[in-house]
């Protein structure tokens, strides 16, 4: 049975995981992203990629600061995920972690943002850069919705609506 700690990041890993192809709903965003990625010198894949798990690891740090427990992940702000996604430096973001991942991709994921993270110079910079994407991408997503503070809740809800996959 898993653990309340490995069941708070497989929720926080879904988030990231809905959130692109949730504003994509719009095709020109990813055309967009796409072209920001390249300006930047970060191979488009692994660019989606870190911004997922960006987006996973600011949630995540959110929860965890918070002392949020995995089935109140829904009530989290996604304001306060995007806050968190610029304003926490990427070492906290890594902070609480557990210490295997269920998912070999999530692994790698948090592997490839660590090694971004502690290498410094340009993938610092590559790594602030991909932290604009993730709140503007939390931002876009906030603004569709009609409640005045948008939960992840709202988008775990517009992922379940768009059929995507847990």
């Amino acid at each position: 049975m898993a653990s309340d700690h490995d069941t708070l990041w497989r929720r926080c890993a879904y988030l990231g995981r809905v959130l692109l192809p949730l504003v994509d709903k719009e095709p020109w965003r990813q055309d967009h992203r796409r072209e920001r990625l390249h300006s930047w010198d970060i191979e488009v894949s692994v660019g989606e990629r870190l911004i997922e798990i960006f987006a996973a690891l600011a949630a995540h740090a959110v929860a965890v600061d918070t002392f949020l427990p995995a089935s109140e992940l829904k009530t989290l702000p996604l304001s306060a995920v995007a806050g968190a996604a610029t304003s926490k430096q990427d070492f906290e973001l890594l902070a609480g972690l557990p210490d295997t991942f269920a998912d070999e991709r999530d692994d790698i994921a948090v592997k490839v943002f660590r090694l971004y993270a502690y290498k410094g110079g340009q993938t610092s910079l590559q790594l602030l850069r991909l932290s604009t994407e993730v709140r503007h991408t939390l931002t876009v997503l906030a603004a569709r919705e009609a409640v005045p503070a948008p939960t992840c809740g709202d988008i775990f809800r517009q992922a379940d609506q768009a059929d995507l996959p847990q």
